[in-house]
């Protein structure tokens, strides 16, 4: 009877602490900003311009790439010209 009375009274005890701990970790919790039912806050200067200049240099580096290096979107040789090929290329069987 006492080992079931203290199992029963630690049992008790452990979820109290949990308890405890799951509502200070809850009230301190400060990972990211929780707006229910209202608009999340204003972002601060520093934040603005820091996505204006991270896009900036982006669209810099896509644009410099594109002009220096073309061949990566239009291909490194020219297309072959397929009126040339013949059907043993093209894998076209012989006519009988």
């Amino acid at each position: 009877m006492n080992i079931a009375r203290n199992l029963l009274s630690l049992r008790t005890a452990v979820a109290r602490s949990n308890q405890s701990l799951l509502t200070s970790k809850l009230l301190r919790r400060e990972s990211h900003v929780v707006s229910y039912r209202k608009g999340p806050p204003a972002h601060s200067n520093a934040t603005k311009i820091g996505a204006v200049a991270v896009g900036g240099a982006m669209w810099w580096w896509v644009i410099w790439h594109l002009w220096h290096e073309p061949d990566h979107i239009t291909g490194e040789f020219e297309y072959p010209n397929p009126s040339k090929w013949s059907n043993t290329e093209l894998g076209i069987p012989k006519d009988d």
